[in-house]
């Protein structure tokens, strides 16, 4: 029976639609067990670029039913990786590099050692890489990593070097051959050599032509053009404007206000139920897949936020209601208390929830050890992100997604594979 957090198929996926060679790895599960992972990858892969966390989602439920096929595996470390899963998604591709003895995807392992803050695995594992075992596409993308590695350790005359190699120049057609251009550029711009780096990004934007990086927008940032810049000006005319005409229309604005008020009120009761019925079905989620150990967190931080929204929609009705006697504004604190009382007594429960939680993701891990057995100790060698989500990484990323950023040049640093 499907879990409530099983994420519902769209009756128009076929497991046809999956490669044959992977419909052939899932041959060994039972039938109806094999056409719902099918379909799950597929619907996995569909969603990977325009909803991630869902194809993560997808991919999850595959992983459960199929946890001993190596491409289910793939998918999995794949999804957790676009949605940034960085541990997830590390686990996932060492199992599936010690399932089928290929390096495929060790550009992206490295690439999580980054985000986990662990920049020197990531060196490490372009040292010690076996380049006979690696297609030329594959070293590339190693080599983006290891040199954004380099730049997090602040070392950004070394990452220039490490990148100035033959396929620089020698592979225009390449398919990595733009990114290859774009992580020198930000090297060379990292590294104070601002005239060379836009040479190189225009290089970079000449060969982008599926604009897989951002390479012409650093190019005219160097130049200083902003695109929106012209507009600024009547844009803020307008504002005043708009001010000034509700400014002399007072009471049609407090009645307006009012309205928007009720209509607020109204979203944030159902918000506040939707968020109820999420909170339970990530609990069940969390329950089965011991991943998202942060869950709790995340949903205590939005039962602060949905109370202090409450709480500012209900002084702003006190505001607009100033003229209301002495005895509806005591019934208004009454029922800030008793939402307050609320919130902390679900806060407790989620509490409890935490404690559950912790003690079922240690009992899961030791199957997880008993799969990695001797093989575990050498693919932690191997690992080399400090960003986490503070840098999004242009260096490296085979599909274009980052973590989140501190400023712009930063923000571009931190990625690897997926630029």
């Amino acid at each position: 029976m499907s879990r409530v957090s099983d994420p519902v198929l769209d009756e128009g996926i076929s497991p046809a639609e999956l490669d044959r060679e992977v419909r052939a790895e899932l041959s060994s599960l039972a039938r109806p067990v094999a056409e719902e992972v099918a379909r799950r990858l597929v619907a996995a892969g569909q969603l990977l670029d325009s909803d991630p966390e869902l194809a993560l989602a997808h991919a999850l439920v595959a992983r459960r039913k199929a946890s001993r096929v190596a491409v289910v595996r793939e998918a999995a470390g794949l999804a957790a990786y676009h949605a940034g899963e960085w541990q997830t998604a590390l686990g996932e591709l060492r199992t599936y590099r010690r399932m089928t003895g290929r390096e495929t995807h060790i550009a992206i392992i490295a690439d999580c050692e980054r985000a986990l803050g662990r920049p020197e695995k990531a060196i490490d594992m372009f040292r010690e890489a076996d380049r006979e075992k690696l297609s030329a596409e594959e070293i590339v993308e190693l080599l983006i990593v290891a040199a954004g590695a380099r730049g997090d350790l602040g070392q950004n005359d070394a990452a220039v070097a490490m990148l100035q190699v033959r396929e620089l120049t020698s592979a225009p057609d390449a398919p990595w051959a733009a990114r290859l251009r774009y992580a020198y550029a930000d090297a060379l711009l990292r590294a104070g050599r601002r005239e060379e780096a836009r040479e190189w990004f225009a290089r970079a934007a000449d060969l982008d032509e599926e604009l897989r990086t951002d390479a012409a927008e650093r190019l005219l940032e160097l130049d200083g053009i902003v695109l929106d810049g012209d507009t600024d000006d009547e844009s803020d005319e307008d504002v005043e404007d708009e001010f000034r005409g509700r400014a002399a229309a007072g009471e049609d604005d407090d009645e307006g206000d009012e309205d928007l008020d009720d209509e607020d009120d109204d979203r944030d009761e159902d918000d506040y139920a939707d968020d109820e019925d999420d909170d339970e079905d990530a609990d069940d989620y969390d329950d089965e897949d011991d991943y998202d150990d942060e869950d709790e967190d995340d949903l205590d931080d939005e039962d602060d936020d949905l109370d202090d929204d409450e709480d500012d929609d209900y002084d702003d009705e006190d505001d607009l209601d100033d003229d209301e006697d002495d005895q509806d504004d005591a019934e208004g604190d009454d029922f800030d208390d008793e939402r307050d009382g609320d919130a902390d007594d679900e806060d407790e429960h989620l509490g409890e929830d935490a404690d559950d939680e912790d003690e079922k993701d240690g009992d899961a891990a030791e199957p997880d050890d008993e799969l990695d057995g001797d093989h575990g100790d050498d693919a932690d060698q191997h690992g080399g992100k400090d960003s986490g989500k503070d840098d999004s990484r242009d260096d490296s990323k085979d599909d274009g997604s980052g973590a989140g950023s501190v400023s712009k040049d930063d923000e571009r640093e931190e990625r690897g594979p997926r630029g």
